[in-house]
C-alpha cells in the first residue's frame, strides 16, 4: 500500500489563472514575428507549434493535478474511507474525471486544428485556425471552475491531515469526550494537544510519537464519540469509527470515574458495547481515569462492578490513572506496548515467512564425550571479594560494601559509580564533564593527574620547575643590592672591582628592570595582539641596535647593508659591473633594469646572458612588422556572434519594415516633392 505525503502537493490554481498561466508560457517560449512574404510552408509550421505548445502546457498542467491526488483504490482503506467521510468518495471521483476528460478533449482539439492548419493556405487563414484553437481550448478551461476550486479546497484540507502511516506501531485513544485522551497524549509523547474542559476540543485526529524499547511508536487521539446509532454519527465521530476500523493498534478505552466529562459511567460503558466490534483483533485495555478526583473504592459499588465486568467480559486488563498527579501513566504506557508487541511477534511467528527462515537453520547441541563431571572454575580473586562482601553484609551496616537491601532487608555489595551516576550527581548533562585522565594507563596511578602527563624516567617537565624561583630570585637580588651598599660604604668598591665589570653589572640591572616593566604593561595590556603580518618592519638601524644589545657583533652587517641606485648592478665581488660606471652608464648612456647582465658559472666558466627585453606575447617575433602582422591576424580571428544583426522569427523586436526616408516627404521644409 502507499501512503501518501499530502503536504508536498501543489497547489491548484482557479480556472482565470490556468489560462493565463498557459496563455503566458506560450507567448514566451514560443517564437512570434512572422510575414505574409514568408513561404506558406513556415508560415503553417509557424502556427502548428503554436498549437501543439498550447496543448501540450495544458496537458502537463491537468496531468500534473490528476497524479498529485491520490487514487482511492490504490492507498491503505484507511485513507480511502477518511477522504469518503471529508470529502465524499463520488464528488472526489467525478472532479478528477472532469480533469481526464478536459485533458483528452485538448489534445483531441489539437490534433483537429492541426490537421486543418496543413492545408491553409494564406497567413491570415493559418492566424484564425490558431485563434480559434487556443479559443476553445480556454473555454474547456473556463467550464472547469467548480471543479479546479473544490480540488483546490480538499488539497488544502488533505495537507492538515496528520502523517499517519497505518503500518507502524500504534497506540490509539479513544471513549467519551472530555475523558482525558488528549492530556494522556501530551504526557507520553512530545504532541501538544489543546486540552479544555468542555467536549469535542478535539475535532479531528492528532497524532504524536514516543520511543519505548528503543522503537518509534505512535499515538493517535480521536475525536469523542458519542453513545447513538452510527447513520446519526456526524463526520468528527466517523473519523474515530474509522481509525478503529482500519487500524491495528493496541486501543485505549478511557471511563472517566469522576464523571467529570457530562457522562455517567453506565452510559460509558453502554457505549464500549456499542462499539465492542470494533476491537475484533485489536489489543485492549479499560483506564479507569480521574482517581485523583474519585478514587476507584470510593464510587459506587455499582459502577465499580460494572466496570469490573466490563473488563472481565472483554478479556482485557483495567488500570487505574490519573493525568493530574501522572499515578499510573507509565504503567498504562508500558502495559499497552508490551501487548502490542507481543501480539504483533505472535502475528510473525504464525506467518510462513518464520517457518521458512527456521527449517534453513541449524542449531548444533553439545553432547557429553564422556561421563567426567567438569565443574565451573572461579578465579581465587572472585571467591575472596565474594566472601569479603559475604562478611560485610553479615558484619551489619558500617561497611562501605553494603547497601539498604529495600523490603526484604538484604544487603548487596554496592555496584561500581558508572559515569552517568556521576553525571546526575555532579550537575547534570551539559554540567558535567568527564575527566579522562583517570582512564590513562600508566605505569603509575600517580601520574595520571599531572599537568603534563608525558613521563620520562618517572618525571614531567612540572617535576623540573621551582615553585619558589621568584622568592628566591628576590632573596638574591636583595642581597646583591646589600652588598653593594656595603662596598661603597666602605669604598672598596671602586677599588676592588674593575670598572667593566660594574658597567656590566650596572647594564644588567638596568636591563633587568626594562624587562620586568615591559613584561607587566605587556599584561596589563588588554588588547588584541597585533598579527606578525600587520607589523611595521623594522629598520636596519633599530635591528642593528637591537642585535648589538643582545651582544652580537654588527661590524660586517653595516659594511653590507650599503644602499644602490636602482640602474647599478653588482659584479660578482661585490662592486660594480664591468660594462657599467659609478653612475650605472654603459657608453655614457643610463641603462634600463632590463639590461642588466646576469652572471652565471657553469663548469668554472663565466657565461654573460641578457635578460628578456619583450613583453611575454611578444617573445619569439623578430621585429615590429612581425609583431603588427601577429596583431592583425589575432583581430581578424575575433569575429562575434551574429556579425550582421539578422532577425529571426524569435526576435521579438518590431521594427519599420520599410526605411522612413522612401515613405516620407518634406512637408516640414515648404515642400511636397519626395526626396
Amino acid at each position: 500500500m502507499v501512503v501518501y505525503n499530502f503536504k508536498k502537493m501543489a497547489s491548484v490554481p482557479p480556472a482565470e489563472d490556468l489560462i493565463d498561466i498557459i496563455l503566458t508560457r506560450t507567448q514566451r517560449k514560443t517564437p512570434t514575428v512572422i510575414h505574409p512574404g514568408y513561404k506558406i510552408s513556415r508560415i503553417r509550421s509557424f502556427y502548428m507549434r503554436k498549437v501543439k505548445f498550447t496543448q501540450e502546457t495544458i496537458s502537463e498542467r491537468l496531468g500534473a493535478i490528476i497524479g498529485d491526488f491520490p487514487r482511492l483504490d490504490d492507498i491503505h482503506p484507511f485513507y480511502a474511507d477518511l477522504l469518503n467521510i471529508l470529502y465524499d468518495r463520488d464528488h472526489y471521483k467525478l472532479a478528477l474525471g472532469q480533469m481526464n476528460m478536459a485533458k483528452k478533449l485538448v489534445e483531441a482539439l489539437s490534433r483537429d486544428y492541426v490537421r486543418l492548419l496543413k492545408y491553409g493556405d494564406s497567413l491570415y487563414r493559418c492566424k484564425q485556425l490558431k485563434r480559434a484553437a487556443l479559443g476553445r481550448m480556454c473555454t474547456l478551461l473556463k467550464r472547469q471552475k467548480a471543479s479546479l476550486s473544490y480540488l483546490e479546497e480538499v488539497r488544502r484540507h488533505l495537507a492538515r491531515l496528520p502523517a499517519l502511516d497505518p503500518n507502524t506501531r500504534t497506540l490509539l485513544l479513544t471513549g467519551f469526550p472530555n475523558v482525558g485522551k488528549s492530556s494522556f497524549m501530551n504526557k507520553v509523547t512530545r504532541a501538544e494537544v489543546d486540552v479544555q474542559p468542555y467536549a469535542f476540543t478535539t475535532k479531528s485526529l492528532y497524532v504524536g510519537h514516543m520511543d519505548y524499547r528503543y522503537l518509534r511508536w505512535q499515538v493517535v487521539d480521536t475525536p469523542g464519540i458519542l453513545d447513538h446509532p452510527l447513520e446519526e454519527r456526524n463526520t468528527i465521530e466517523m473519523q474515530a469509527v474509522t481509525a478503529l476500523a482500519h487500524l491495528q493498534c493496541c486501543v485505549l478505552y478511557f471511563i472517566d470515574i469522576s464523571e467529570q466529562c457530562g457522562y455517567t459511567i453506565k452510559e460509558q460503558v453502554s457505549l464500549f458495547e456499542s462499539i465492542k466490534p470494533l476491537f475484533a483483533n485489536k489489543q485492549l485495555l479499560v483506564i479507569a481515569n480521574k482517581t485523583d478526583v474519585a478514587p476507584f473504592a470510593d464510587i459506587k459499588e455499582e459502577d465499580r462492578v460494572s466496570i469490573e465486568k466490563l473488563a472481565d467480559s472483554a478479556g482485557v486488563e483495567l488500570h487505574l490513572m490519573s493525568n493530574e498527579t501522572e499515578e499510573g501513566v507509565q504503567e498504562v504506557k508500558t502495559a499497552a506496548c508490551d501487548k502490542l508487541l507481543q501480539a504483533r511477534v505472535d502475528a510473525r511467528m504464525a506467518g510462513k515467512k518464520v517457518g521458512g527462515l527456521v527449517s534453513r537453520l541449524t542449531v548444533a547441541m553439545p553432547k557429553a564425550r564422556d561421563g567426567r563431571d567438569r565443574a565451573p572454575t572461579i578465579p581465587a580473586s572472585v571467591v575472596a571479594k565474594r566472601a569479603a562482601a559475604a562478611a560485610a553484609s553479615a558484619g551489619g551496616a558500617g561497611s562501605s560494601m553494603d547497601v539498604d537491601g529495600g523490603e526484604g532487608g538484604r544487603s548487596q555489595p554496592t555496584a561500581r559509580k558508572t559515569e552517568k551516576d556521576l553525571m546526575w550527581e555532579n550537575g547534570g548533562p551539559g554540567v558535567y564533564s568527564c575527566d579522562y585522565r583517570k582512564y590513562y594507563d600508566l605505569k603509575d596511578d600517580a601520574w595520571k593527574m599531572d599537568r603534563i602527563p608525558e613521563i620520562m624516567d618517572g618525571k614531567n617537565v612540572a617535576d623540573y620547575v621551582d615553585q619558589d624561583i621568584d622568592a628566591k630570585l628576590a632573596l638574591l637580588e636583595q642581597e646583591e643590592d646589600q652588598l653593594q651598599a656595603e662596598a661603597e660604604a666602605n669604598k672598596e668598591y671602586e677599588s676592588d672591582v674593575d670598572e667593566d665589570e660594574r658597567a656590566l653589572a650596572q647594564a644588567i640591572r638596568d636591563r633587568s628592570k626594562v624587562i620586568k616593566k615591559e613584561s607587566r604593561a605587556r599584561k596589563s595590556r588588554n588588547a588584541m595582539q597585533v598579527p606578525r603580518t600587520n607589523r611595521p618592519a623594522l629598520k636596519m638601524d633599530e635591528a642593528v641596535a637591537h642585535l648589538e644589545g643582545l651582544g652580537v657583533h654588527t661590524e660586517g652587517i653595516r659594511g653590507r647593508a650599503t644602499t644602490r641606485k636602482r640602474g647599478r648592478s653588482l659584479g660578482p665581488a661585490g662592486g660594480e659591473d664591468e660594462e657599467g660606471g659609478a653612475d650605472g652608464q654603459v657608453d655614457g648612456k643610463k641603462t634600463k633594469r632590463s639590461d642588466s647582465v646576469v652572471v652565471t658559472r657553469t663548469g668554472g666558466s663565466r657565461s654573460r646572458s641578457r635578460g628578456p627585453t619583450q613583453a611575454p606575447r611578444d617573445i619569439g617575433l623578430k621585429d615590429e612588422s612581425q609583431r603588427k602582422a601577429a596583431e592583425k591576424i589575432m583581430r581578424s580571428g575575433r569575429k562575434e556572434r551574429n556579425r550582421f544583426a539578422r532577425a529571426g522569427e524569435a526576435d521579438r523586436k518590431e521594427g519599420p519594415k520599410l526605411v522612413k526616408h522612401l515613405l516620407a516627404g518634406k512637408m516640414g521644409l515648404g515642400t511636397r516633392r519626395s526626396r
